[in-house]
């Protein structure tokens, strides 16, 4: 892995716990909080790939676990974000640009649906039950609301940021040689016909050579 992907999922997931923690946790709104940590995994996971997503996650729930005020177990959010992590992740496109912002909304609805869900199920699992009083059906629908609200100004900034930091004009392309931005910036045009390209121009040049001597 390069380690611009591991410098800016690092620096982006501490931002947004910062952020979460420090400013949307203190806003008091009806139901769920506003969730930039999802956001952001999910933004990272869609631009990576599965099985960074799912490392990501994990490491992102896990800094929730352990951050001031968590009221539930340790681990209990790690979990859930490695399970989104890895589902967004396979939702990362060949092409490694997204065509329309259909795809993202569909993803974070399903992630703010499945991380609730998966975060109640997982609390009853080991018998903690902080936040239940507030009602499953209710925190389902204020999370998703919110997340969506918020959604279309922190995924495409995060996904931007990550394929901004991820591009390498030195990578090799699919052909095993340099990609083509290092070829325009050279100035060096890619040979073709190799050794035998090289073998039939020099009998062309001897034949044209022994036809201007008779």
């Amino acid at each position: 892995m390069r380690l611009n992907r591991i410098l800016l999922p690092t620096v982006l997931v501490i931002l947004a716990m910062v952020a979460q923690v420090s400013v949307l946790a203190r806003l008091h709104l009806p139901g769920a909080v506003p969730d930039l940590l999802l956001l952001t995994v999910l933004g990272l996971a869609i631009s990576y790939g599965h099985v960074a997503g799912c490392l990501i996650g994990f490491f992102a729930g896990l800094l929730a676990d352990l951050a001031p005020p968590a009221d539930h177990a340790v681990g209990r959010y790690a979990l859930v974000l490695c399970v989104i992590g890895y589902v967004a992740g396979l939702f990362k496109p060949e092409s490694g640009r997204l065509r329309t912002a259909a795809a993202p909304m569909l993803v974070v609805i399903g992630a703010a649906v499945g991380t609730t869900v998966l975060y109640a199920a997982v609390g009853s699992l080991v018998g903690d039950t902080a936040g239940a009083h507030v009602g499953l059906g209710k925190l389902v629908f204020t999370a998703t609301v919110y997340d969506l609200l918020l959604a279309p100004f922190v995924v495409p900034l995060v996904m931007a940021l990550a394929r901004r930091f991820d591009h390498d004009p030195l990578s090799e392309d699919a052909t095993g040689g340099y990609g083509r931005s290092r070829r325009l910036r050279t100035g060096i045009a890619p040979q073709r016909g190799g050794l035998f390209g090289r073998a039939n121009r020099t009998v062309k040049v001897n034949s044209m050579a022994r036809g201007a001597r008779r």
